[in-house]
């Protein structure tokens, strides 16, 4: 893994994609290629669902590599930017069904805005039901750049039994399990393969200059010109190539090694795009971070400049150890050259992200930023004494996925999980389970109710017990009166004569900020004024914790008289979608008493729409479970906090109460 004897560093692809797409099929099918086969399923119809990025060391016709199986699910995206963004190619991975292309489309538009090379697979074509020209004409209407489908399938007695590359005019039929054969091309394909070959050199043509004066003069280009004009418009992002295979039965799978053998960036290219200089001291960036059993923490990175060897300081820590992991077992090495990824051991303190480099400070390499977080569940551990342990390992979660936030909060005294969806935060709780062997329940975290009063009431409060000896006696006036909506607490002094010593006064105004932190609902109470107006004293008995016992009496029976009404907090939701389901997502805003503010178009995404609603914090804990589910899984969304309103939810009052 170290290089070639022609001096090519290793390299590496992602393999991206919806879910249910192939991704880890085509992942186990490449490494077994390569000769490096990894453990598949025993039952691949009943494979477990991508959470993390996996990742396999080979060689395939004598060069390094290293494949990223990525996560499908929309909830566990933030872990596939972490791998586009040190990988040099990305394969993204999809179904022959037009009706399923949207759900590739935000993907599409990522790999394009970034300027990360990529091409797609039509996995599964043994399962097409129609034709690759369907399919193709809705890719492009997502993608960023003209497709250009490389292969044509051969179809016979109603299925696909292989395919005609265009670049080499050859054709090959597909053997279950193994390589396919070549074979002539069948006499009935003859027609529809050259107008497919025309259409390829076309748009290639409209990048080169020298192959459209071919064109013009109806000359056939050779295929080293294609080969040459596909690598150099594929990496200038002017082209993306498009493959067809089945994973499953290995079909395609070494055409699709060749491209990439020949298309995928060197290092060197991809740091070029990355702006990275290519000289200067060893450099490599953390993507992902992870707490495993005996091996402790492992900071996975790519080597941007090499090599780093094993035992070498960085960012203030000594290397504990470098992997690879060929046929996906983790496997020791003593150093890492350029253009590897790696994982480096025992990197503490280091974040997911970070730059490294022996010695000094390195240059800061951008990172993408974790995603706003769409679902909660609070949590807590089954036995008390693990409270300490608890907290240490989501310390240490959080390390490891920055798309987690963890918040204890202060209003509800939870410990409260914010992430990416439902799965990605049970996904969590397991983890905790059996990486860190801590038992958690989890459920919906609490609301954060507020209450207030809508009357101004007068209130006595009197203390006066006497115990022998000195005795305890205090007397508070108070008016409790409403403030604004967000004016918070306020406590005035307003007795004049001495009725109340000025040293008790201070006590008189604490107590009264504290009995304001539990109204009649059992929640704190904001928004309001107390005002001290008069009272009475003794000259013995009277102390601060008399005259605070005296004002907590006269809150709580004054606060109980005030009309208190209970305040729910309320956000403001944008609901991003494509502009198919707008209505959808308008209704189920409704549906959860939202007050719809607008909706526009989404700036930069062409035909996705953004609505606009102030929608109460209690409807909000699944909200991305039903808005996925109405819109492919595409649709998605951002809250802030905005105000808080009367609760008018009967529900929640009489639970409340």
């Amino acid at each position: 893994m170290t290089g070639t004897e022609n001096g090519r560093s290793p390299r590496s692809v992602a393999l991206v994609g919806p879910y249910s797409s192939g991704k880890s099929t085509l992942f186990e099918a490449l490494m077994e290629a390569a000769g490096a086969p990894v453990k598949r399923p025993v039952d691949p119809r009943n494979r477990p669902m991508t959470t993390e990025t996996r990742i396999g060391h080979c060689t395939f016709l004598g060069d390094p590599w290293a494949i990223l199986d990525c996560p499908g699910s929309i909830e566990f995206a933030h872990e596939v930017r972490a791998s586009l963004a040190v990988a040099d190619i990305a394969v993204v991975v999809c179904e022959p069904t037009p009706a399923r292309v949207l759900t590739v489309a935000p993907l599409l538009k990522r790999l394009t805005d970034e300027g990360i090379p990529h091409l797609l697979f039509i996995n599964k074509i043994d399962t097409l039901d129609g034709s690759v020209g369907d399919t193709l004409a809705a890719l492009q209407a997502y993608a960023g750049s003209p497709l250009v489908l490389r292969q044509v399938p051969i179809v016979e007695g109603g299925a696909v039994t292989g395919y005609v590359d265009l670049m080499s005019e050859r054709a090959y039929r597909y053997r279950r399990g193994q390589p396919s054969e070549l074979m002539q091309i069948p006499p009935a394909m003859l027609l529809e393969e050259q107008d497919a070959l025309g259409k390829l050199v076309e748009v290639l043509a409209d990048h080169d200059d020298a192959l459209l004066e071919k064109v013009l003069e109806d000359v056939k280009p050779t295929p080293a010109e294609l080969y040459r004009d596909m690598r150099k418009d594929l990496l200038a992002g002017s082209v993306v190539e498009v493959l067809l295979g089945s994973a499953e039965n290995a079909g395609g799978v070494q055409r699709l090694w060749k491209a990439l053998r020949h298309d995928t960036p060197e290092a060197i290219e991809t740091a070029d795009r990355r702006a990275i200089d290519a000289e200067g001291p060893p450099l490599a960036q953390v993507f992902k971070t992870f707490y495993a059993g005996h091996t402790g923490k492992l900071s996975y990175a790519r080597i941007w400049r090499g090599p780093i060897k094993d035992g070498v300081v960085l960012g203030g820590t000594r290397l504990g150890g470098i992997y690879r992991f060929p046929s996906g077992e983790a496997a020791k090495a003593v150093e890492a050259q350029t253009g590897e990824i790696v994982a480096l051991g025992r990197l503490d303190g280091v974040a997911t992200g970070a730059t490294l480099s022996p010695g000094a400070t390195p240059e800061s390499l951008p990172f993408p930023e974790a995603p706003p977080p769409v679902y909660s569940l609070a949590i807590s551990t089954t036995d008390h004494k693990d409270a300490v342990k608890l907290s240490s390992s989501l310390q240490k979660l959080a390390e490891e996925d920055p798309s987690l936030v963890i918040v204890h909060d202060a209003d509800t005294g939870e410990t409260v999980l914010h992430g990416q969806g439902e799965m990605h935060l049970l996904a969590t709780v397991e983890h905790l389970a059996k990486n860190f062997g801590l038992k958690v329940v989890s459920r919906k975290p609490q609301v954060a109710y507020k209450e207030t009063i809508r009357q101004a009431v007068h209130e006595h409060g009197r203390l006066k017990r006497q115990t022998g000896g000195h005795g305890q006696f205090a007397d508070v006036k108070i008016d409790i009166a409403p403030r604004e909506r967000g004016a918070g607490f306020m406590f005035i002094d307003k007795v004049v004569g001495g009725s109340v010593p000025r040293n008790f006064i201070p006590a008189v105004g604490e107590a009264a900020e504290e009995a304001a932190a539990k109204g009649p609902f059992g929640f704190p109470v904001v928004d309001i004024s107390v005002t001290l107006v008069d009272g009475g004293f003794h000259s013995v008995d009277s102390s601060d914790m008399a005259f605070k016992t005296a004002t907590s009496q006269a809150m709580k029976e004054g606060l109980a008289k005030a009309d208190p009404v209970l305040l729910e907090p309320v956000d403001r939701v944008t609901i991003s979608v494509p502009n198919d389901f707008t209505a959808r997502a308008q209704r189920l805003l409704t549906g959860r008493r939202g007050q719809i503010l607008g909706f526009a178009e989404k700036s930069g995404w062409s035909g996705w729409d953004e609505v606009e609603a102030l929608v109460p914090e209690a409807e909000l804990h699944d909200l991305i479970i039903e808005l996925r589910s109405q819109t492919l899984g595409l649709g998605t969304y951002r809250r802030r906090f905005d105000h808080l309103a009367e609760s008018r939810g009967g529900e929640v009052r009489k639970g409340a109460a």
